[in-house]
This record gives structure tokens, sequence and C-alpha cells, in this order.
């Protein structure tokens, strides 16, 4: 039998582009960027409740624009779809609808909830990103992948909604704990060894205090932005390139979940990345066993676990691995990389089915 057919043409360009501002004292400048005839839903987590509230009250209410603050308890247990769901609720309770844009201030968990809010809050609103720690800053803030984590896994539920615009505000900085900073410095070692030697050089040069000094936390900064932005705009939408910002993830992912998000994200890749590098070193990807010294020795000097805790199993790593989300056919898939400052890639793939014998090996190995 032969059906009718009636074809729906959705061939559409749509530019999704955004500055990324840098500086210091921000916060003016975005509050006078904003347009008066929105209104402005601030998130943040509850470490920032004095920096929400004084923002709102010294900028925004000054300027006569309408907003509201929705507190998120801080930690990633608040990256749920329950919390998103209360974002919302909270929104509409408080009569704010398409002509709202969603203001994130704080780290990747704040980012998150408001990029997945923002995606789908009346089929889809605006929002801007004002990361406040280090790692948001060279990372999560920038991009656009959104997400919640579910009981099975880590960001397992999420969307691509691009931010309006990112205000990177050096100055957020200051008063960062150490034990934050070097979590974010997790996934600068990342950028690193996934498309810049020179960043990576840069970083086994500089002591920890050089490190925190504007100069060299201003380059570290935008160059991962750069970076990121740079294969965001080649594949936006993680088909190919984009899976390279996975490294370390796969593993690290999978233990910060088992671990009750007790370890931090950072901790986690940096796990992750020795785990990883050590399955590409066994593959003879071209990653040698000086290039995984040399990351080990970097992460280690920032303070950064370079083992898997004893706790968490070799089985259930494997198991939360075929979860992830880059998994394909139950089979988990690793991103590799092939020199420090090069990743792996076959035939435009970037993350790559491994024999669950050599993950085994690896992870009981990373102990």
């Amino acid at each position: 039998m032969i059906l009718d057919e009636q074809k729906v043409t959705l061939e559409m360009k749509v530019d999704e582009s955004y500055p990324i501002y840098f500086g210091a004292g921000l916060f003016p400048d975005i509050a006078g960027s904003l347009d008066d005839k929105r209104k402005y839903m601030i998130v943040a987590d509850s470490n920032l409740i004095d920096q929400a509230f004084n923002f709102k009250s010294k900028f925004l209410d000054e300027m006569k624009l309408e907003s509201d603050v929705f507190i998120v308890p801080a930690g990633e247990q608040s990256k749920t779809i329950e919390m998103c769901v209360a974002l919302a609720e909270y929104m509409s309770e408080k009569m704010f609808g398409r002509d709202t844009t969603i203001l994130a201030i704080g780290g990747g968990v704040t980012g998150d909830i408001s990029g997945f809010v923002a995606s789908m809050f009346c089929r889809g609103i605006s929002y801007i990103q004002i990361p406040t720690t280090l790692l948001s800053q060279v990372d999560s803030s920038i991009g656009g992948k959104t997400a919640v984590n579910t009981k099975y896994g880590k960001n397992l539920l999420g969307t691509f909604k691009q931010p309006e615009a990112v205000y990177i505000d050096f100055s957020l900085l200051k008063t960062l704990p150490d034990k934050e900073f070097w979590n974010g410095m997790a996934e600068v070692v990342k950028y690193g060894v996934i498309q810049n030697a020179g960043l990576f050089e840069k970083l086994e040069s500089l002591g920890n205090n050089e490190l925190k000094e504007r100069e060299a936390l201003e380059y570290i900064i935008k160059e991962c932005c750069r970076i990121k932005a740079r294969v965001v705009e080649q594949d936006p939408n993680e088909k190919g390139l984009r899976r390279i910002l996975n490294y370390g993830h796969t593993v690290g992912h999978a233990v910060e979940k088992l671990s009750g998000f007790r370890l931090s994200h950072g901790e986690c890749v940096s796990i992750g990345m020795m785990a990883e590098g050590l399955i590409a070193k066994i593959l003879s990807t071209g990653f040698k066993k000086q290039d995984l010294q040399r990351q080990r020795a970097l992460l280690e000097k920032f303070s950064l676990p370079v083992t898997i805790p004893q706790k968490i199993s070799t089985a259930e790593i494997l198991i939360a691995a075929r979860r992830d989300k880059k998994a394909e056919k139950s089979s988990a898939r690793y991103c590799l990389p092939r020199r420090i400052g090069e990743m792996h890639g076959f035939s435009g793939k970037y993350a790559m089915p491994i024999d669950e014998k050599v993950v085994k090996k690896v992870l009981d190995e990373t102990r």
C-alpha cells in the first residue's frame, strides 16, 4: 500500500552567537546592559545569598527593573529535575512569563539549573551566565550544555541552550576557598591536555601562588574560554569534535555519582584523566609514559586526587560508565589523548568504545 506523504520542511538558519565579557567588578555593567522591558529572575546558590540580594537591591531595583531571587541549596545534590520544577513554579507563582531572563549567579550547578529551566519555561526564555567559580568561568558557563542528574547518573537529563551572554568577573575569585580554586584547575589541566600544550607548560612553570595572580589567572581563563568557544563553534551539539571536552569525564562522572557527590567534580575529573590517560598509554594512541607522569605531577601539584577511592568498586564504575550520556549500544565511550595538546580521533569520532577488560585493568591499577 502506498501512503500519501506531506513533508514538513524545517530547514533554518539560527544565529546563537553571544559575547563573553571579561573584567573586574562587572555587576554595574551587567545591570546597565539589561533591557528595561524584561523581567529578571536571579538564580543563585545558598553560598551567594548576600551577593544575589545586593545585586537586586543595589542595581536592579535602582534601575526599576522588575526582579526576584530564587536560592538553590549549594551542592551537586541540588541539580535535580525537582529543583528545576521548583524554580519554574516559583516563576509562575510570581507572574514571570516569556518576557523573563534568568540571571545565573554561581557555579556549575546554578548555571545548569538556570539553563535547563530557560530552555523549557514557557517553551524557552533567555538566560545570562555570571559564573563565580574558577570551574564555571573556564568551562561550564560556556557552550550551552545544561543538565540535571538522575538516580542512574550525572547529567543524564539535559538540553542545549546557549546563553544570551557570559560575564566573567575575575574579582569574584578573590574570596573563593582554596579547595574550590584547585577544583577548577582540574578543568584547566584538561584544556592543556586536549588542545594546548603551551597552556600545560605554563601551568607546570608557575608556582601555585603565581597562578592566583591577576595576570596569570586572566591568561588561564581567557585561554580556556578561547579553546572551548572554538570547539563549540565547530560542533555545538556534540556530534564529533566537542566530545574531546569530555576527557576524564566518563570515569570521572561515574566516580562522582558513586561517591554520592561527596567528591567534587574537579576531583573526579582529575581521577578520570589519570584512568583515561592510562587507557591511552596501554592502547598506544601516542600518549606515552612521560605524558602520563607529567599529567599526574601537575594534578598532584594542585592537591587533586589521582587515584580511585578503594570503597568505590571497579564493577560499580563499569556499570555507571555504561549509563554515561556518551554511551552507545550499552557500551561506554572514552575520549583519549594522543599527546599533551592533542586528542586521538578516528574518522571524526573522538569518543570510542574500549574493551572492558582493558578498562577493568586500568581501574584496578588507578588505586
